[in-house]
């Protein structure tokens, strides 16, 4: 109890306005209110590990809208919701009016008159995702002006085309847990670098969120990738700002060695290239099935260029005293094992799986924790109260 106590005591020396706000991208966000974030998960996390129920509503629903597939997202924000005490509704595009042309506008009001949270995953067309979680946004914000919905839900991105905030934050927290602290962070080596695979359509929302959150905490980054295979410019131009303003460092390798030496944390992960994501969306509007096949084709193949690009036991010993933390938003490409040939060896996998376990087990709380801050105010307060209330989760227990 004395531990909830302290983080809920750090939460008070916080200036964050995040009540009524969206989560759409760390870098809207204040450093306060990125720890902020982090606080919450964890007097979420401890109190469920005490047996206090942390449920801040009786009732009410969370909106889930996935227009991309999911595994570990998808149950996060499902059990985080429900964690809070809310019913998750999956929106089914499909199966709703959408389908017959029923607007963004009207969409968003509709299913929104009981909703608190609205979570969004919206990955697939490089351009629009940001772009539509927007709409949405500010089709509640008009729908709370005109007096049509008594509350705005608050919107969690779920991933879209340029960030991934609940993977990076869970990442971060992860890494925060790691190495004993975020300030601990700052001067570590990260090699954020992209490894083969051999699908073609991976986003580039991982990376991105990664280089856009590890240049918040004075980290020194090496973004390592084959030439070609470029994020949006804009996003890695942000980073190398930060990456200064917070005294780290920014760095650029085509050499997935070189970005391995002396790193302490290694993220292998394959996205497609900026150009090849720019092309595959007028083809995707177009339904254009040959098309298609053939950017897969070549892009398959230009992969194929590279299939050195993998986390070897050879490259880990690149790294800082051979030990350097391995991560993953899964699922990982896993040479022999999910694939003929991946992101990562078998072996270095094996040794770090519990590690990537470990990582992905933030997220629910992290999800949790933007819904909360997205919804009151006085969030101290609040978990105060809940603490005082003292409920128990499980009865008996």
């Amino acid at each position: 109890m004395d531990e909830i106590r302290s983080l809920i005591g750090r939460l008070r020396g916080k200036r964050i306005d995040m009540a009524g706000r969206d989560f759409l991208l760390t870098w809207e966000k204040t450093p306060d209110e990125i720890e902020a974030t982090f606080l919450v998960a964890d007097i979420l996390r401890a109190m469920r590990e005490r047996n206090i129920s942390p449920r801040v509503f009786d009732s009410g629903i969370a909106v889930s809208n996935f227009r991309d597939n999911s595994t570990r997202t998808r149950f996060s924000f499902a059990s985080a919701c429900n964690l809070l005490g809310l019913y998750i509704q999956d929106l089914d595009e499909g199966k709703s009016q959408i389908a017959h042309g029923e607007t963004v506008r009207e969409t968003a009001n509709m299913i929104s008159f009981l909703t608190e949270a609205i979570g969004i995953r919206d990955d697939m067309y490089l351009g629009e995702g940001d772009r539509y979680q927007r709409e949405v946004s500010k089709a509640l914000d008009d729908g709370v002006a005109a007096g049509v919905l008594p509350s705005r839900p608050t919107i969690v991105n779920l991933q879209n085309d340029i960030d991934h905030p609940t993977q990076a934050m869970a990442d971060f927290l992860h890494l925060a847990h790691h190495f004993g602290g975020l300030d601990r962070l700052k001067g570590k080596r990260i090699a954020m670098s992209w490894a083969y695979s051999p699908s073609y359509g991976k986003p580039l929302s991982v990376p991105q969120g990664i280089i856009g959150l590890a240049s918040r905490f004075g980290m020194d980054i090496v973004l390592a990738h084959p030439k070609g295979y470029d994020l949006i410019p804009e996003v890695v131009e942000m980073s190398k700002r930060q990456a200064v303003a917070s005294d780290g460092s920014f760095a650029f390798t085509d050499s997935m060695d070189e970005a391995f030496e002396d790193a302490d944390i290694v993220y292998p992960k394959s996205w497609a290239p900026y150009e090849v994501m720019l092309r595959r969306v007028p083809l995707l509007h177009a339904g254009d099935r040959d098309g298609l096949k053939a950017l897969e084709k070549e892009a398959l193949a230009n992969n194929a260029k590279f299939m050195d690009w993998e986390c070897t036991e050879e490259k880990m010993k690149l790294t800082r005293n051979g030990k350097a933390l391995y991560m993953h938003c899964l699922p990982a490409d896993i040479t022999d094992v999910s694939c003929e040939a991946g992101e990562v060896a078998a072996s270095v996998f094996d040794r770090y799986r519990d590690d990537t376990y470990r990582e992905a087990s933030y997220k629910p709380y992290i999800i949790a924790a933007m819904v909360l801050l997205g919804k009151f105010a006085s969030p101290a307060d609040l978990l105060d109260g809940l603490l005082a209330r003292g409920k128990q989760r499980v009865y008996g227990a």
